[in-house]
């Protein structure tokens, strides 16, 4: 592992003369940010940088354009991203990765830097196998990838999902509802657990409790929670958890409590990236060019205990992280 913070031009080791840059899998606010550190960052150093459009579809049928400082101005802003993505089945089978290597030769690249999810660091890891000098970004709002405890779009998503229960609360209140509000986290609950907190939710189902996950323990909270005098109840149901339609039915028809569901989806993908989307994206952007300049090859930008690191590939892909069940118990006893 290889921490950069601090250095300058006297730690460039290698002749780095072009680089790649995309953004692969889900979208995420922050992406922007993190695409234009890359390229400025490299600018900076004299290094030709090379945008690939629609991730890893993109670089296997040559979908290029070079970048430059002014390419990427007034782009912070801005949600989802301006280099396009895609899924791409192809990079799922062997003759996919070997033509996407085969074309990051053609183009002649001394490194690809890929923002995106977990999916596309496996993408990463094919390529790395066949040759490919790659340099991670973690960008999710799920905030599923193990290596890092912060990834790009978390912060935003958890905003717009913050935003939306306060509206949902205030006409359950007014109506003396219960909400069952689905936030997105694909197989993950980062984003329910968090929205749950600081959207002051009587309750939250997450994939990561599955195993314990117990419909008839919700609903006594509610009718116990209606017994003290409480009007309205909020309940945060990740996407992995599902049967949020189900539950309000059930809720109603058990309680008589008028019960509406509702189901964030892609609004918590897009919006303008916060504060925070933007500094990590822009750092992260930084650190990845440096660690490239630097001689390092197949690494991950991460962000631990309060610090910018550069690890190895395989060993972040290997490594294990958990939500910390203590901001559960909290949940529970503020919801008192």
């Amino acid at each position: 592992m290889v921490n950069l913070l601090g250095e300058d031009n006297k730690d460039i080791k290698t002749e780095i003369k072009k680089i790649g840059v995309l953004t692969s899998g889900g979208d995420a606010p922050g992406m922007n940010a993190a695409i234009r550190a890359v390229v400025r960052t490299g600018q900076y150093h004299n290094v030709q940088v090379i945008g690939i459009r629609k991730g890893y579809n993109g670089l296997i049928n040559g979908e290029i354009k070079e970048m430059y400082s002014k390419d990427v101005s007034n782009v912070m802003n801005l949600g989802g991203t301006i280099l396009h993505t895609a899924r791409c089945p192809e990079m799922m089978t062997e003759e996919g990765v070997d033509k996407a290597a085969a074309i990051y030769k053609i183009l002649g690249l001394d490194a690809l830097v890929v923002i995106g999810g977990d999916g596309s660091f496996r993408g990463m890891e094919s390529l790395a196998e066949r040759g490919v000098n790659c340099v991670g970004i973690p960008a999710t709002i799920d905030l599923d990838m193990n290596s890092t405890e912060y990834t790009i779009g978390f912060d935003t998503a958890v905003n717009t999902g913050m935003d939306a229960l306060n509206k949902l609360r205030d006409t359950s209140s007014s109506h003396e509802r219960c909400s069952v509000v689905e936030v997105m986290g694909r197989d993950a609950g980062y984003i329910a657990i968090w929205c749950a907190m600081v959207g002051g939710a009587e309750d939250v189902m997450f994939p990561e409790e599955k195993g314990n996950i117990d419909d008839a323990k919700v609903i006594q909270q509610i009718l116990a929670n209606r017994s003290i005098g409480k009007r309205h109840n909020l309940i945060v149901v990740a996407e992995g958890v599902g049967g949020t339609q189900k539950l309000a039915q059930k809720i109603q028809e058990i309680t008589g409590i008028q019960t509406r569901a509702t189901i964030l989806g892609h609004l918590q993908r897009g919006g303008s990236p916060t504060a925070v989307d933007r500094m990590h994206a822009s750092m992260m952007g930084y650190h990845a060019v440096k660690a490239i300049l630097a001689g390092e090859k197949n690494k991950v930008v991460a962000y631990n205990r309060g610090r910018y690191e550069i690890l190895d590939l395989k060993e972040a892909m290997q490594m294990e992280k958990h939500i910390d069940r203590e901001i559960y118990d909290v949940i529970k006893i503020l919801a008192i």
